[in-house]
């Protein structure tokens, strides 16, 4: 049985590290340019270049988007890019438009090349046809059923890969010109302004000045409003339907967003490989998803195609159980203190959770908090501040501190 590669989103260096160490095989992200999340923390050329050494290092890979849909005045800055992008050594580039593909295959021939998900790949001779052109691996649209992958990958002899968690688009694989029609931010070069998700109402030609709500809530309607995937369930479906990469989507998400979803898929990748007469999805994995931002879940087209139930229909709003407070930044085995950055506010005696690079999850009390100067806290209420606490018990550094939002507890 082929264990897939389970792939992360990395939308700024520390979430790419994050990623990596929380049990990713490989990255994606976004250089300044040609890549569609302008407003992730894209990553220079050194950066890139950063990445690249630290994921090596691993044993990992970085794949680079350049699947924006350029216009003219792109392509001018694109073949010193992708010659950029060769000498840091980036394992592949992700494309979707002809031209670009076009010249990555003259400028960079060595470089593998993925069909991005913009490509909309709904079927066999899609691949085949991509496949000819020099793909090593086609992202799949999200618009594909269980049964449609596998039937693609007995017919076809190239990678494959799809998206397993995260948001999902109105639009054919994020084909999309709401954004642009409604603010002038073009979701195909990158700016996406969500306007999927905003609350309409109607209006009627003959009676002009009124408006009606597209569904009887004091909150409005939002008709457009997708659902999160999330396919947890499907893992020995999806592994055996032949896919080589498991994909999360999710480079504008926190770092507890990652750590989170990737520790998860992670174990359950791992637990099917190992026993796969015997995979089940614990509770346990089912209320770590619920402890990041995300919408309501669903199964997307995995099992059928979506229907009324797979939007949400009274608000655009996140939810989630758990707070992310801070993360370990180091831990002194002689005076069994950690230090550690606030990334919300806590105080001290609060009862926190933490969640380990190795996806240990264990309850820790808050005791001693003292600031940069040694001095003795009550709360970090400053934004990334530096404190240490007292733990007897062993913190690894870049394990994430996270509070039940429900908990009054201090």
């Amino acid at each position: 049985m082929q264990k897939p590669e389970l792939l992360a989103p990395a939308g700024s260096m520390e979430k790419c590290k994050i990623a990596l160490l929380y049990g990713a095989d490989a990255v994606y992200l976004g250089g300044k340019n040609f890549g569609l999340r302008a407003f992730a923390g894209n990553f220079s050329l050194e950066e890139i270049e950063e990445v690249v050494a630290f994921a090596h290092g691993l044993g990992k890979k970085v794949y680079v988007t350049v699947n924006i849909f350029p216009h003219n005045d792109d392509l001018a800055a694109l073949p010193q890019y992708l010659k950029d992008l060769s000498v840091a050594k980036v394992d592949a580039l992700l494309i979707y438009d002809f031209g670009v593909w076009s010249m990555a295959r003259k400028i960079v021939p060595n470089m593998h090349l993925h069909v991005s998900t913009q490509a909309n790949t709904c079927n066999w001779a899609a691949v085949n046809a991509w496949q000819e052109l020099g793909a090593q691996r086609v992202v799949l649209a999200r618009e594909l059923s269980l049964k449609e992958i596998q039937e693609i990958n007995e017919k076809c002899n190239v990678e494959l890969e799809a998206f397993v968690h995260g948001a999902m688009c109105i639009s054919y694989s994020g084909r999309c010109l709401l954004s642009s029609y409604f603010t002038g931010r073009d979701g195909n070069r990158g700016a996406c302004a969500q306007v999927c998700r905003w609350e309409f109402q109607l209006k009627e030609k003959n009676r002009p000045g009124e408006t009606f709500d597209i569904a009887e809530d004091e909150r409005g309607s939002y008709v457009l409003n997708s659902k999160d995937l999330c396919l947890i369930d499907y893992i020995p479906e999806l592994i055996n339907s032949g896919i080589d990469s498991l994909k999360i989507e999710g480079r504008m998400k926190s770092v507890h967003y990652v750590a989170t979803v990737v520790s998860v898929y992670r174990k359950a990748i791992d637990s099917y490989i190992a026993d796969p007469e015997h995979y089940c999805v614990p509770d346990a994995w089912r209320v770590e998803l619920e402890k990041i931002s995300h919408r309501p879940y669903t199964t997307g087209f995995a099992t059928k195609k979506p229907d009324s139930d797979s939007q949400v229909y009274t608000t655009s709003s996140y939810e989630q159980t758990h707070d992310f407070v801070g993360i370990v930044r180091s831990y002194d085995e002689k005076t069994k203190r950690a230090l550690i950055e606030q990334r919300n506010n806590i105080a001290d005696g609060s009862t926190i959770e933490v969640l380990t690079p190795k996806g240990e999850i264990f309850s820790l009390q808050l005791n001693d908090m003292r600031n940069a100067d040694n001095e003795k806290i009550a709360v970090a209420p400053h934004p990334q501040m530096l404190f240490s606490i007292f733990s007897e018990r062993v913190l690894p550094e870049h394990s994430l501190l996270r509070k039940d939002m429900k908990s009054n507890v201090q």
